[in-house]
């Protein structure tokens, strides 16, 4: 796979990086505490010696099917021990992860798996009433190198394999375990493939290394004073760099324990965190606030729980006001992207002035700085474009090296984002050149989705914005003017219309506003930000 890696680049990162895989912190993990609980979903717990055990089989399993180093292996997976089993035993071998939502569907799986050029695929049989199968038999033909489809769960159709052949099969009878010590591997090579929201219509593949993601695990442990008797929570998916990189990695770099979710829900949380003694989570900021004002928190024991880190969108200081007088925890803001990870979080000791009104302060090696439209550094509390570098950043979007590139000023990657850095350098994202929602933490590419609308045969002009939203923040709304004659869409007709383009609910439109004009500047650019404020002041009246 090319990457921008090259001699000087990795020459500059060489003393920061750990040079070390996540197989070395497992490894050690292992050592020190076999006999501790290592991953607990719902279903299923093992210790640092069972997973250990576990991946080894499954990775000689991935061998015996003849499997190897640089392979692309995909997973659709919700948030099992499964997924984190077959993460390392896919590292085992050498062969590179390709983590994807369960909310995609057709459209963005065909040409995710298509672009990676993936040779297995591993799904559920059904997750939350969905069929993932029955998906994936209508896409099978158009991906060449797809040679094996592993299912999790009782319906395996014809030409799919059950997982159960990987987990439940002693492989380690079958083929000599000492050969997976003989794999070697560089800390440099590419582990993981991770899409994008894409803003252009087409998803990004992120390539990170060993490195690039071991050394971004490894800023959580100081920031956070993590110990091996912390236990982390996580329910934000692990296709998302957040889930994948501190709730599927994290624990075992420093021998903790992860307690998983697969759908998020606040009573069950905080069950979870009486049983399990819960120290710490991340996850949405909308995560944050349906834990705070659920109704009958005061029947759990949460004491063990002492830290809360919020993304996504900005922590409300009425929130941070209300957890502070009822809860022991700290909450801590951050930002970060697939492409670097999370880059800044505030401290434990930060004044609550920082925590509501920043995104806290870069890790140690990470870069940030903010500059004007000649590129110019700004000032303190003057808001411009935000760049990043540091040796959390990616190595490249797949097959895009020169579209990679150009997203560079120098040796500045851009990150789209738009903010504002105070005199202490912390920063506060102010908004995006990018043009991406977030909705409760979960991007929604806004290019991609008006392009599919383009294909309906009576949209003439489509233009998806934002709209205010009190606990996701913000929500996705269509202004659409039709063409001549036809009759407008509503936004039952337009869901249906996305859901039988095979486009994942969660992005789909929540509101349509049908125009016959839109706001444009004197060159005939549309305005998106005049459709922001007409949403936006539609709201305000209609609840006042």
């Amino acid at each position: 796979m090319e990457t921008i890696l090259n001699k000087e680049y990795i020459e500059k990162y060489q003393t920061v990086w750990p040079n070390r895989t996540i197989l070395d912190y497992l490894k050690e993990s292992t050592e020190k505490f076999p006999d501790k609980p290592a991953i607990i979903d719902k279903k299923s717990r093992y210790t640092y010696s069972e997973l250990s055990k576990m991946v080894d089989r499954v990775a000689l399993g991935l061998l015996e099917l003849g499997f190897g180093k640089g392979d692309v292996i995909s997973f659709q997976l919700p948030n099992w021990n499964e997924f984190v089993i077959l993460h390392y035993a896919v590292t085992r071998i050498g062969a590179v992860c390709n983590p994807l939502i369960p909310i995609y569907r057709e459209r963005e799986i065909s040409y995710m798996v298509g672009l990676v050029e993936s040779k297995m695929l591993v799904i559920p049989d059904e997750f939350r009433g969905f069929n993932y199968p029955e998906m994936v038999l209508k896409l099978r033909e158009q991906w060449p190198s797809m040679e094996h489809i592993f299912v999790i769960g009782e319906n395996i159709p014809d030409g799919m394999r059950s997982f159960s052949d990987l987990l439940d099969i002693p492989w380690e009878e079958k083929r000599d375990p000492s050969v997976l010590d003989k794999i070697q591997h560089d800390p440099n090579e590419v582990t993981e493939i991770i899409f994008t929201s894409g803003t252009t219509g087409r998803p990004k593949g992120v390539m990170h290394t060993h490195n690039t993601l071991c050394v971004s695990a490894n800023y959580w442990i100081d920031r956070l004073r993590l110990t091996p008797e912390d236990v982390m929570f996580m329910a934000s998916t692990f296709a998302h760099q957040t889930g994948f990189g501190y709730g599927v990695r994290l624990p075992a770099h420093y021998g903790g324990t992860a307690v998983y979710q697969d759908v998020w829900n606040p009573l069950e949380f905080v069950k979870l965190i009486d049983k399990e003694r819960i120290t710490y989570t991340a996850g949405a900021t909308p995560f944050l606030q349906d834990t705070i004002r659920l109704e009958g928190i005061e029947n759990y024991d949460i004491s063990s729980l002492r830290i809360f880190v919020a993304l996504g969108a900005p922590i409300p200081r009425p929130l941070v006001k209300e957890a502070s007088e009822r809860f022991s925890f700290k909450i801590l803001s951050g930002w970060g992207q697939t492409e670097n990870g999370l880059v800044t979080l505030t401290k434990l000791d930060d004044s609550e002035d920082k925590l509501v009104n920043t995104d806290g302060c870069p890790f140690p090696g990470m870069e940030l700085k903010v500059v004007d439209f000649d590129g110019e550094e700004c000032p303190p509390n003057v808001e411009g474009d935000l760049l990043c570098k540091g040796p959390a950043l990616f190595v490249g979007y797949l097959k895009q090296i020169e579209g990679t590139l150009s997203e560079y000023k120098d040796d500045w990657f851009v990150t789209g984002d738009r903010a504002i850095m105070d005199e202490d350098g912390y920063i506060r994202i102010s908004g995006r050149n990018k043009d991406i929602i977030i909705r409760g933490g979960e991007n929604i590419p806004v290019a991609y989705v008006e392009n599919v609308l383009y294909e309906h045969p009576d949209v003439a002009i489509v233009q998806i914005v934002g709209m205010p939203d009190p606990r996701l923040q913000e929500k996705a709304c269509a202004f659409i003017s039709m063409k001549e004659g036809r009759i407008p869409l509503t936004l039952e007709s337009m869901q249906r219309f996305l859901q039988e383009k095979g486009i994942a609910k969660q992005y789909w439109p929540e509101h349509v506003e049908i125009v016959d004009e839109f706001p444009r500047t004197p060159s005939g650019k549309i305005q998106k930000y005049r459709l922001r404020e007409i949403i936006k002041e539609k709201i305000s009246v209609e609840t006042n």
